[in-house]
């Protein structure tokens, strides 16, 4: 599910689409400080679908070891992924001193990854490029982006390797998301990545919101807080849209609303520029609106330690929105340590949690999480809505996939292994598809 790295090699040029950071299971984790699985010496290009960290944070990996681009991307994804990984970076080195000074790490000393140096280096590396335009990445290797609808900037990638064509789905959006437009329909290619996050699974968005609206008013009732964590790219700005929309329709009462993520706030720059600039990834209604769509009305923009600190314990009720999305770091673990032991809060899990996160593990019903080298106990109401995430689910995969003439092989990768052979058996038995799930390391064919 994370980790994603594809790497097409023609025998005159070697190109990888995407360059993610594995999350999660500490034995994914794991494999980040493996020395990098690729001979650098002959990596031509990097091709970024998206800006999530699982897509794009391995990248300072590479400049670390010497690599010098270039990085092909939509601006939308450099504007975005410069924020990720310079946070990204953040986060490492914060984690690796509090656990040196709190004495809960194995290693002696605990060291990050990468650093703030190897986020710029990486972010150096990047080349813009439109959507709808043609650009030579690598001898004989084309690259095509089109719109993927996910999050601001995700495309899906279209090679012409010199004969033969690729296409890599990255991770596609919604027809519904709140924000973006859909995505735009594949090109016909030979082979076919397509990821299957959503592969066995509906979104109930109508559900979605009735759900968010009851859970808001019955913690509310109770005198408690909701605490969101959420993805600081996208799904911070979903929820604060969907937010705004129940409070002016009087579905829920009129909250504090915190942002408490410094990440989430500079994408929500990104994201404001994006409408005042017009861009045409952007819904229509949300160009044409008189006033801030990511304000509920009484919104406020956490920016210091000082003001997250005082926000760990709301004087009223509230909605507190953080980072990370999968809890695996950030200020949203302080919010956890403080809200989970008190029943009156709840903690509402809005998007995508990767087996082995504190997300995840609160979506199964743990009874006690650990943070920060000691366990939390959970008394906090636990609340999950997929219809939240940006990414498509079954319904939308297969129609985004079939569209067009099908492809010799479709590759169905970056999914859990239920999801992926559940979304491989459709296009196989409903579509008559050649479907496979591929091994990881696996070399194929083009």
């Amino acid at each position: 599910m994370t980790g994603s790295k594809f790497l097409f090699d023609t025998g005159r040029a070697a190109v990888l689409v995407d360059c993610g950071l594995f999350q999660g299971l500490a034995p994914l984790r794991r494999r980040n400080w493996r020395p990098p699985e690729l001979d650098l010496d002959r990596l031509d290009a990097v091709v970024l679908t998206h800006a999530h960290l699982d897509h794009c944070g391995y990248l300072p990996v590479l400049a670390r070891n010497g690599w010098r681009g270039p990085v092909y991307a939509t601006q939308g994804t450099a504007e975005l992924a410069a924020i990720v990984l310079a946070d990204s970076a953040h986060l490492m080195q914060e984690d690796a001193r509090q656990a040196n000074e709190g004495g809960w790490t194995r290693h002696h000393p605990a060291l990050p990854l990468y650093d703030a140096d190897d986020a710029a280096a990486a972010v150096r590396l990047f080349r813009p490029v439109d959507f709808g335009a043609t650009e030579a990445v690598a001898p004989g290797v084309a690259l095509e982006f089109g719109r993927a609808g996910h999050i601001l900037g995700s495309a899906w990638a279209h090679l012409d390797l010199g004969g033969r064509t690729a296409v890599v789905s990255g991770d596609l959006g919604r027809q519904e998301h709140r924000v973006l437009r859909p995505p735009q329909p594949r090109p016909d290619c030979d082979a076919l990545l397509v990821e299957s996050t959503y592969g066995d699974r509906s979104h109930d968005d109508a559900g979605a919101t009735r759900q968010l609206a009851d859970t808001v008013n019955r913690t509310v009732r109770r005198g408690g807080s909701v605490l969101v964590p959420a993805f600081a790219v996208d799904r911070t700005e979903v929820v604060l849209v969907e937010l705004a929309k129940l409070v002016r329709s009087g579905a829920i009462p009129d909250l504090p609303v915190f942002v408490d993520s410094p990440m989430a706030l500079a994408s929500l720059r990104v994201y404001r520029k994006a409408i005042a600039n017009q861009r045409t990834e952007i819904r229509p209604e949300l160009l044409s609106a008189a006033d801030d769509v990511f304000d509920p009305g009484h919104l406020s923009e956490l920016r210091t330690a000082e003001q997250s600190m005082r926000a760990n314990r709301p004087e009223t009720p509230s909605i507190v929105i953080s980072a990370s999305g999968m809890a695996t770091g950030g200020r949203v673990l302080h919010h956890l340590k403080s809200m989970l032991p008190d029943p009156k809060h709840t903690v509402l899990i809005v998007g995508y949690a990767a087996a082995g996160t504190r997300s995840r593990r609160l979506a199964d019903g743990a009874r006690e999480i650990k943070i920060h080298g000691r366990y939390v106990p959970v008394r906090a109401e636990i609340e999950v809505i997929d219809a939240f995430s940006a990414h498509a689910d079954a319904d939308e995969l297969v129609a985004w996939t079939t569209t067009g003439t099908p492809p010799s092989t479709t590759y169905v990768v970056h999914g859990e292994p239920e999801s992926s052979e559940a979304f491989a058996s459709r296009l196989a038995t409903d579509h008559g598809w050649n479907a496979v799930v591929p091994r990881d390391g696996e070399r194929v064919l083009v």
